[in-house]
């Protein structure tokens, strides 16, 4: 089935602690049915020291969100449902509140 969301999309938050927020997919999660959102959903890590990276210490980095709690944005910055559609020989996305092709 394809994806209703991708990576690069911009979504809102629907519900929880980031209820309103906006921002872009940075990863797509489709066996946990998770979205990694840039910005949104902030937690902080705590790393011990290494190689890579010899401070360690609190890191602040985002979590995954559930698919249903976040909402494409379309045209007129609204969330929106997200549809499919045959142009041609394209299966293409469109935004059912306005029509138009994501």
């Amino acid at each position: 089935m394809a994806a209703k969301i991708k990576k690069g999309d911009n979504v809102v938050v629907l519900t929880g602690k980031d209820k309103g927020r906006t921002g872009q997919v940075i990863r797509v999660l489709p066996t946990e049915n998770r979205v990694v959102v840039q910005g949104v959903n902030m937690v902080q890590r705590h790393t011990r020291p290494t190689q890579a990276d010899p401070q360690g210490g609190i890191k602040h980095k985002e979590a995954s969100l559930h698919l249903s709690n976040v909402a494409i944005v379309d045209g007129n910055g609204k969330a929106t449902r997200v549809g499919f559609k045959v142009e041609g020989d394209k299966k293409v996305r469109f935004a059912k509140s306005t029509g138009d092709v994501i």
